[in-house]
């Protein structure tokens, strides 16, 4: 098979603000695999900082890739992808999202190659794909903050983000406009045990549902003492890269957040959901700031999780891929073979 690629920036509608920073443009890379009988298969590298990954690496991880895929006429089988993604983990010791983006396409490949959509390969009920949250980033002020709820207005849940020097003033301020929302919040690992007790305790008197990742990813101690104190479910993000790290968190928290550009391909995100599901975590599909190829195929494992979280490619205003759609933050996947996604330009 052929490895070709091509990079492009995608714009969020207003810069996404996490407690780490603030971002108005994204590098994304498109992985292309085109077999020898000329079937071609699409994936999206979506690259963090915060996992030491730009575009560049992901560019600079491109011959390694080509030369694995290099080595294989087609893809016959997800038997195959397997070991594609095994080969690609050993070979290049990083790169999680450009190896996403491999094993991205190369489900897309098979799944054209057989006529099937990639979660009917997988075994899996489109229509059991848990409703999408629908992100409220860091804002600079109260009107701000407010046209960012509003924007939010057909979606049942809210993920609000925080990590800020205002943070008990973002919950309150959310929860009177959206009083009838479900609501999430994200710390991004901002704060230390004791400000995440106060929050917790803070957010479970204010409704919300759960926290995600609110202490350093590597505190395991810190989120277990935590997880005894909080009355509402913890669920770790940046701690949990791969299926690996399950059984260290096993105990630890209520459950993980699984990111294909975190895990390195759709295998992995498999076998981290079937994992976590044995040891009855609470699982979440996330995304990062990706355009609608990215959350495409993180939407393929919808279906294995309680919660979801890809509203990813809705946050942009330049979004250059159709894909999986969101309704009112129902999922709804692509009934075409593979991803099912095509080129804006080509609707």
């Amino acid at each position: 098979m052929k490895l070709l690629f091509d990079r492009y920036t995608i714009r969020p509608r207003v810069a996404f603000a996490i407690a780490r920073g603030s971002t108005a443009s994204y590098e994304r890379v498109r992985i292309r695999l085109l077999d020898d009988a000329g079937v071609e298969g699409w994936g999206e590298a979506a690259p963090n900082a915060f996992y030491g990954e730009s575009a560049d690496t992901v560019v600079a991880a491109v011959p390694r890739l080509a030369a694995i895929a290099a080595k294989r006429p087609t893809i016959e089988s997800l038997e195959e992808i397997d070991s594609l993604e095994e080969q690609m983990r050993t070979s290049l010791r990083g790169d999680a999202s450009a190896r996403s983006a491999v094993s991205a396409a190369a489900h897309d490949l098979l799944g054209k190659r057989t006529g099937a959509p990639v979660w009917q390969m997988f075994g899996l009920d489109p229509m059991t794909c848990p409703p999408s949250s629908y992100t409220i980033v860091i804002t600079p002020d109260e009107g701000e903050l407010l046209a960012r709820v509003a924007e939010a207005r057909p979606f049942p849940i809210l993920k609000v983000k925080l990590g800020s020097d205002r943070d008990e003033w973002i919950v309150r301020t959310v929860c009177r406009a959206a009083p009838n929302k479900l609501l999430r919040a994200d710390a991004n690992a901002a704060w230390d045990l004791d400000r995440a007790t106060t929050m917790a305790r803070l957010l479970a008197d204010n409704g919300f549902e759960f926290l995600e990742q609110p202490l350093p990813k590597d505190d395991l101690d810190g989120l277990r003492q935590l997880k005894a104190r909080s009355p509402i479910p913890i669920i770790a993000d940046e701690s949990c890269v791969s299926a690996s790290d399950i059984p260290r968190l096993d105990g630890v928290v209520h459950g993980i957040n699984i990111k294909l550009s975190k895990c390195g391909g759709l295998a992995e995100a498999r076998r981290m959901a079937l994992e976590a599901r044995r040891r009855e975590m609470r699982v979440m599909i996330g995304c990062m700031v990706e355009s609608s190829l990215g959350i495409t195929a993180a939407a393929q494992v919808a279906p294995l999780t309680q919660y979801a979280d890809l509203d990813g490619a809705l946050l942009l205003r330049d979004d250059p891929f159709i894909g999986a759609t969101i309704l009112d933050g129902m999922v709804r996947l692509p009934g075409e073979p593979g991803l099912g996604v095509t080129t804006r330009q080509a609707s």
